[in-house]
């Protein structure tokens, strides 16, 4: 029988302070489980001083607590950070919630708050959605194929003078805290794995696809901002990087714009570096007219983004758990192109919702491009689809019912735990 819960959450970013993927998506699970009746309280960290306290954000409690310090020590105070376990620990200790859920704790909160967790709460749950357990930083490729055991001579090239030889172990200690672990892809809970982690079941990620929908004056306004009328357009959004895809996508551009004149490339990432150097290497392929940056964009003005596309890609080349972005494209009702690797391809019915390619394949990709631009009566058909495939798949209800059963599950292995212990005390005592 179903009961309310106390429920806490651990994340190290939570709107609307930062808007990260991870903060984001506890926010949607929180509330569905608040308005479910359940008391949800979360528990994230502030980089500013003056953010640091505790607010009612609609039914949940929010504690902020204030870390901040350089990145060269994250290899040895994201597993014990003096600048909050204490602080946590007292939140918790007065809460004593029935369940703890971490997720995305690995920078600020840190890994000694596994310890913590389960001294003071009933059941502790763990949702990975990186391959931080494991890796200092995102698995890149190697000669194309994604390599998901990694060594000491990949941890040095990764961060270098930043390595801890003790890292890995001791959040292996940590993870003995840990119930269950839910991983948001079958492609992380096999990198994981392989890498040594155990117990893991896979619960991806939920959105609330009503969220979703179209603004029409809003979306009409956007195009006009960002003189995107009578274009074809191809949309890259998300965190810019190398390693995002942001130089595969201008080189399959390359291609398109070959064919489709007024196609664009529409990208809705914060005008940092790295949009620089996609800037030099759109100059480099004399398509820098066709390219068009947002900046960072949320809100109704990130709706209208997708809504504007005729196309959204997610060309990541590393070992990227799973996106947000292609679930938000789904729910826009637009089709998507996705990586091959990683964790994307799992949303996507290829063929179907959108097309998985190979982004290195510049020709492939460029031409699933060209097809769903000059079709639009097939793009329309998959996006259609991917937004019935995110309404029934990967609703936000049918989220927090695949969590709230793991919930329930251990929660009743320790009451009959509890209670055979009891019985079988009762019975030594009369022996």
């Amino acid at each position: 029988m179903n009961y309310p819960l106390k429920i806490l959450f651990l994340v190290d970013d939570f709107p609307p302070v930062t808007y990260t993927s991870s903060g984001k998506v506890v926010l949607g699970l929180a509330e569905e489980l608040a308005r479910r009746g359940h008391k949800v309280f979360v528990i994230t960290s502030v980089q500013k001083k003056s953010q640091e306290g505790e607010e009612i954000l609609g039914k949940l409690k929010i504690f902020r607590v204030y870390s901040n310090y350089h990145e060269r020590w994250q290899a040895w105070l994201s597993l014990y950070n003096p600048q909050t376990v204490f602080k946590v620990r007292e939140i918790i200790k007065k809460i004593k919630p029935d369940i703890v859920n971490s997720r995305h704790i690995h920078q600020y909160l840190s890994y000694h708050c596994f310890k913590i967790a389960k001294k003071y709460s009933k059941v502790v749950f763990l949702t990975a959605n990186d391959c931080m357990l494991f890796g200092y930083t995102k698995v890149v490729l190697k000669n194309g194929e994604c390599v998901y055991r990694l060594g000491v001579r990949d941890y040095i090239k990764q961060v270098g003078k930043r390595y801890n030889p003790f890292r890995n172990i001791i959040i292996h200690h940590y993870l003995k805290y840990i119930d269950k672990i839910f991983s948001i892809s079958n492609t992380l809970k096999k990198a994981l794995e392989i890498n040594g982690i155990k117990n893991i079941i896979t619960i991806y990620n939920g959105i609330d696809v009503n969220e979703w929908q179209e603004n029409k004056s809003i979306t009409e306004k956007f195009k006009q901002k960002y003189n995107l009328q009578g274009k074809k357009i191809v949309l890259f959004g998300g965190r810019l990087g190398e390693s995002k895809g942001g130089k595969v996508i201008l080189e399959a551009m390359g291609r398109v714009t070959k064919e489709i004149d007024n196609a664009v490339l529409l990208v809705t990432g914060k005008k940092d570096s790295y949009a620089q150097t996609m800037m030099g290497v759109a100059r480099d392929l004399a398509i820098e007219d066709k390219v068009i940056f947002t900046g960072f964009i949320i809100g109704e003005e990130l709706k209208a983004a997708y809504h504007s596309a005729d196309v959204c890609t997610l060309p990541s080349i590393y070992l990227e758990a799973f996106g947000m972005t292609g679930l938000e494209v789904m729910a826009s009702g637009r089709p998507l192109i996705g990586s091959c690797f990683g964790g994307i391809h799992e949303m996507i019915v290829d063929g179907k919702t959108g097309y998985v390619v190979n982004p290195f394949n510049t020709e492939d990709f460029a031409g699933k491009i060209i097809d769903l631009l000059k079709n639009p009566q097939k793009a329309k058909e998959f996006g259609e689809a991917g937004y019935e495939r995110a309404k029934t798949e990967f609703s936000l209800e049918k989220k927090a019912d695949e969590t709230l059963e793991q919930y329930y599950k251990f929660l009743s292995h320790l009451n009959f735990s509890k209670q055979k212990q009891g019985k079988d005390n009762i019975k030594n005592s009369t022996n």
